[in-house]
């Protein structure tokens, strides 16, 4: 008979015939220290009828290979299952080999480097940290291209719930750590996924609105220019809404991403083509308001 297992970073918990149900509650089969999860987030079905997830009506959802559920879902041998914001991997192991897993297990997040572990552990054994953290945390830092695109799809998200539930100083703490790894990336020479740059950017700027903080804002513009890509429309159009607060501060920063992404008109599409033109247009209006005196005191504005 078929035995499989739910793989967790280097944790392995092997799943009985009946019901696993995954949660942050102790009553939980497998159970994750971690406020992002529902007490009793989802559940995994073995029996006759196959091996299914179903998500226990949490607030943050189960996604199965990066797409959420909505009602039982077939698991096959290597999908990725995301509980919450923390990654699984469903596992057909071989019937012979050795029981060296748990069927339950409470895991721990490291308050240095937020890594999840055994909760019997007497410290983090990424980093050896003793101290775990009760904030909302994500799954950690990962080391391959692949692996980084998708832990920074997941603090997008978490930023994007944070910034909805209005929990400014989670978004900011999220902001920090989804732009740091973009920035280990570039800095080790990966490549950046289009899409997700696309999504953080997106979420950036609304934390640029939210906070009124234009930090988020200039690494936006920042980053496009020096990896000479062209913003998507809605890129540019949400920058557009977040720096007319911050002319004074993003004039430059837009002036300078200008002249880096010039040569890139030559064979850009005809989206990037638009896209160009509208920060043309958005770099002539800042200039504009920058140099001319304010209608109501004669005044010359200042930066914001």
């Amino acid at each position: 008979m078929a035995r499989f297992r739910l793989r967790f970073l280097l944790q392995e918990f092997d799943l009985p015939r009946g019901t696993t149900v995954i949660g942050r509650s102790l009553d939980c089969n497998l159970t994750i220290e971690d406020p992002l999860v529902s007490r009793e987030h989802a559940r995994l079905v073995i029996d006759d009828n196959g091996e299914r997830v179903e998500d226990m009506e949490s607030r943050n959802g189960v996604r199965v290979n990066g797409v959420q559920i909505h009602g039982p879902t077939r698991l096959n041998d290597g999908d990725r299952v995301r509980i919450g914001t923390q990654d699984f991997v469903f596992c057909r192991v071989d019937p012979t080999g050795k029981a060296h897993s748990r069927t339950t297990g409470v895991l721990r997040l490291c308050a240095k480097c937020r890594l999840p572990y055994p909760r019997e552990a007497p410290s983090c054994p990424s980093c050896e940290a003793t101290e775990q953290t009760d904030e909302e945390t994500l799954s950690g830092a990962f080391g391959t291209t692949n692996q980084t695109a998708w832990s920074v799809q997941l603090l997008v998200e978490a930023l994007e719930r944070a910034l909805s539930l209005g929990r400014t100083a989670d978004a900011e703490r999220i902001a920090r750590r989804a732009t740091a790894q973009v920035e280990e990336l570039l800095m080790s020479g990966g490549s950046i996924d289009p899409k997700g740059l696309a999504a953080l950017a997106l979420q950036a700027a609304a934390a640029t609105v939210a906070t009124n903080d234009p930090t988020w804002l200039l690494w936006v513009i920042d980053v496009y220019g020096r990896i000479d890509r062209v913003p998507p429309l809605e890129v540019v159009d949400r920058l557009g809404d977040a720096a007319s607060s911050h002319v004074g501060v993003v004039r430059g920063k837009l002036e300078a991403m200008l002249q880096r992404l010039g040569a890139s008109a030559r064979s850009a599409s005809s989206g990037d083509v638009e896209a160009l033109a509208r920060l043309e247009r958005m770099r002539r209006l800042f200039e504009e308001e920058a140099t001319a005196p304010s209608e109501v005191t004669g005044e010359w504005p200042r930066p914001s």
